[in-house]
Parts: structure tokens; C-alpha cells; sequence
């Protein structure tokens, strides 16, 4: 069935070009669909298909993929041929939060329409190339079916009939990178104070957090097991640290809008008297 799997494309977003062109390029029949006119050019130069409307796009294939700008602009595009979808796969591979992944599975349970969700970490340029990963939750029976069809993305990871837990861990996965990439800001920052190459210490800080990363495991497992003591490196440890680190911040005239909330995250926990306990139990204090 891969084989012959017709796909259409909403949304010709760099995201949903990048998609559209790899189903394109992996020999299946594709038809895409953007609001905006003309963003369809070069896929129906590389064997495409332009869709004047919605409901042609959807008429034209059996896996339906939307990549769109957000929940509301899904319900936008869809909830008027939402009767065209009946019997049809929806794969929903725009951003959306946990509880609207799962709002959006009941809407098509509803209507009759098969629902995987997916959260993809890749970049545009990065779909079907090493590195490039979907994570997928919702119908078991929709990902195996089209499972090879996905994999021309990315590797396919199915996390469960839960239809929110694929975009759960996206956001997860995002809020660990935006945090650790603000923290290179902040480090940049302080060490352009005193006159230092930003490039030459990014080097110095990507093999540096490479490093520190090794230790995100044991983390987890302190984290399941619920015991935070510790003989080294405890909270009281990590507050005269992040003391340190915010006057040195003050004196290069770096701003703590990213350091701040994370000493006061410590703190708060040294305060309530739990300084003798692992740092890693700034996971209790964040739920």
C-alpha cells in the first residue's frame, strides 16, 4: 500500500515545503494546498500537484498531512469539509499543545476520521536527512499503515494511542533547548564584557555542555527514585554558586533575566530548608 499512498499537503509553510517535497522526492503522488497563492511553484515543477481549494486537496488523497501555522488555523482549514475527511487519515504535524492535540482527535473521532498527531524535531532543511525525527501519538493503526511513508521525514517514534503525549514531549524536548541555548546568551554576554571572541567561546561552551549532558541520566533516575540526598554538591552548594554567578552578571552588566528565576528557584528550596538535598530536586519545586 506505501507504494501507491497518495498524500496531500496543507500548509506550504519552509515546514510543510520541506514535507511536500520529501514525499515528492520518495515517489508519492502529492497535492498541496497553501492560503496564500503561489508558494507552490517549485513542488509542482518537481511533480506535484496544485490544489485550488481545500476540499481538492483532500479529495486527491488518502493520507491528508496538515502542517499549519497553529490549533486555530487546523479548525480554520478543516472544520469546513470536515464531512470530505470521513474515512480519510489525519496526520496533524502542526504545532499544537498537549490538550489541543487531544481536543483535535476527539473533533475527528467525531467526524469519523482517522487522527495521528506528531511532533517533529528537525528543522526545514533537515526532513529525510540524518538527524531528522517525527514523534507520533494518536492511531496505532494509521502509523503502521503508513509507517515507511513517515520515515521519508525522519525516524518515526509512535509514543502511544494518547494522542497529546507526541507533541508533549516535543515541547518538552524544546523547553530543554531554549533554555539551554538562552543560557549561551547570557554566557556569551558576560564573556563579550570584557572583550572576549563570542566564537571562540562557543566552541569552549559546546564541548563544555556536551560534557555536563552525560549526567541528564543519572538526573532521571534520581528524579523516578525520589531520594535526593546527597554528600556532594547540594542546594546550599549550588545557592553560593548562583550567588557568585549573579554578582559576576551584575558586574559585566549583563542582565538576569535568565539567571534570576533559576537562583530563585534555589532559594526558595534552601530557605524551606532543604539545602542538604540534591540539586536534582528542583524538579519538585517546578511541579
Amino acid at each position: 500500500m506505501a507504494e501507491h499512498t497518495t498524500v496531500t499537503v496543507l500548509g506550504l509553510g519552509a515546514m510543510g515545503q520541506a514535507l511536500a517535497s520529501a514525499f515528492v522526492k520518495g515517489g508519492h503522488p502529492t497535492t498541496v494546498w497553501n492560503r496564500t497563492a503561489g508558494k507552490d511553484a517549485e513542488l509542482v515543477a518537481a511533480g506535484a500537484t496544485g490544489a485550488a481549494s481545500v476540499a481538492e486537496a483532500i479529495q486527491a488523497s488518502q493520507v491528508i498531512v496538515a502542517v499549519l501555522l497553529d490549533h486555530a488555523s487546523v479548525h480554520d482549514t478543516l472544520d469546513p469539509v470536515a464531512d470530505q475527511l470521513v474515512g480519510r487519515q489525519l496526520i496533524n504535524l502542526t504545532s499544537t499543545a498537549p490538550e489541543q492535540a487531544r481536543e483535535l482527535a476527539r473533533w475527528a473521532a467525531g467526524h469519523g476520521i482517522d487522527y495521528l498527531d506528531g511532533g517533529i524535531m528537525a528543522v526545514p532543511h533537515m526532513i529525510g536527512q540524518p538527524g531528522s525525527s517525527i514523534l507520533y501519538s494518536g492511531s496505532q493503526e494509521v502509523f503502521d499503515a503508513h509507517r515507511s511513508v513517515f520515515e521519508l521525514l525522519g525516524t518515526a517514534e509512535y509514543f502511544g494511542d494518547d494522542a497529546g503525549l507526541a507533541s508533549l514531549y516535543d515541547f518538552a524536548l524544546l523547553a530543554n533547548m531554549y533554555a539551554m541555548f538562552t543560557g549561551f546568551m547570557h554566557a556569551a554576554a558576560m564573556v563579550a564584557s570584557a572583550g572576549q571572541s563570542v566564537s571562540d567561546f562557543s566552541n569552549r561552551a559546546a564541548a563544555w555542555i556536551t560534557a555536563m549532558a552525560q549526567g541528564i541520566p543519572e538526573y532521571g533516575r534520581m528524579i523516578e527514585s525520589g531520594d535526593y540526598t546527597t554528600d556532594v554538591q547540594h542546594l546550599a552548594f549550588q545557592k553560593a554558586a548562583l550567588d557568585a554567578i549573579v554578582q559576576a552578571s551584575r558586574d559585566a552588566g549583563v542582565a538576569l533575566d535568565i539567571v534570576a528565576p533559576i537562583k530563585n528557584l534555589i532559594d526558595r528550596q534552601v530557605a524551606d530548608g532543604h539545602g542538604a538535598l540534591a540539586f536534582e530536586r528542583t524538579f519538585e519545586e517546578l511541579r
